[in-house]
């Protein structure tokens, strides 16, 4: 059994023309659906970086997420998106993306890690008060990237000042789409062996090139935590380099079927959500 998480937050910021609200909405509703663990809705972060995010709390306030059983999550890189986070009952779990890159963090959200540690404590402080759950992402998890120091013992360092904070869910990013399969293997191991009582997660950024080997490796690694987009859409805006999708849903069902490994998805509102058109 997998926990797959969708995320069309990832999907939808990258793209050029904005999606209509009700649209959007329509959208989740089916989503929610389906029978994902959880599905990302959106982001409480700057509008002038991520327009694309800007209608978060409206959509929120419209999905039906009463007679649905995945959670819902959003982005909140600020104390400030964290507190709009908060306000709203229908949110369940707050993403954090933090990375132990400082030249990605500041790129990504205007932070330095002194910063970005001080915000996962304010988000923390905030999850624990509302009763909400808060998820650190470990983006550029695999490897250097922009000539920053990266290593196995700086990522256990970084772990284990998490679980200080009582968090015990981390996903792991390649945004660059530039891990290898067995650079994907050798870290969820460690990780694994080090950290038993954690849960590590797997946010795939990769062309067709060896797209289902990682997944493959991260599987074996004992990885039971995916995160998926529908159609692949998306990437990071602000990486500075061109966009690379995210791990298609349908590509990890494709995988899981030939594996046998369930997912408790409904397959027939999975193939609404995929033919769904966001425009029209």
């Amino acid at each position: 059994m997998v926990n797959i998480i969708e995320t069309p937050r990832d999907g939808f910021q990258g793209l050029p023309h904005k999606i209509p609200t009700n649209k959007k909405i329509e959208y989740i509703n089916l989503l929610l659906q389906c029978g994902f663990h959880t599905v990302e809705v959106g982001s409480f972060v700057s509008p002038k970086a991520i327009p694309q995010m800007a209608d978060t709390a409206e959509v929120l306030d419209s999905i039906n997420f009463e007679n649905s059983k995945s959670k819902i999550a959003v982005l909140a890189a600020t104390k400030r998106g964290g507190e709009k986070a908060m306000a709203l009952q229908q949110v369940d779990q707050v993403f954090f993306p933090f990375s132990i890159s400082p030249t990605f963090l500041k790129k990504n959200i205007n932070q330095t890690l002194e910063q970005a540690e001080k915000t996962v404590d304010d988000l923390q402080n905030l999850c624990v008060a509302y009763g909400k759950e808060l998820i650190v992402y470990f983006s550029m998890g695999f490897g250097p990237a922009y000539g920053d120091e990266w290593s196995m013992d700086l990522l256990f360092y970084w772990v284990k000042r998490m679980m200080a904070k009582e968090l015990l869910t981390f996903p792991f990013s390649d945004i660059l789409g530039e891990a290898s399969p067995d650079r994907i293997s050798k870290v969820f191991t460690s990780l694994k062996l080090e950290f038993p009582d954690v849960e590590f997660g797997f946010h795939l950024h990769s062309l067709d090139y060896q797209r289902m080997e990682k997944v493959d490796a991260a599987y074996k690694a004992g990885i039971r935590r995916f995160d998926t987009v529908i159609n692949g859409l998306g990437g990071c805006p602000q990486t500075g380099k061109e966009l690379v999708g995210n791990l298609p849903l349908e590509s990890f069902l494709d995988y899981c079927a030939q594996n046998h490994i369930p997912t408790n998805l409904n397959s027939d509102s999975i193939q609404e959500a995929i033919d769904f058109n966001l425009y029209t």
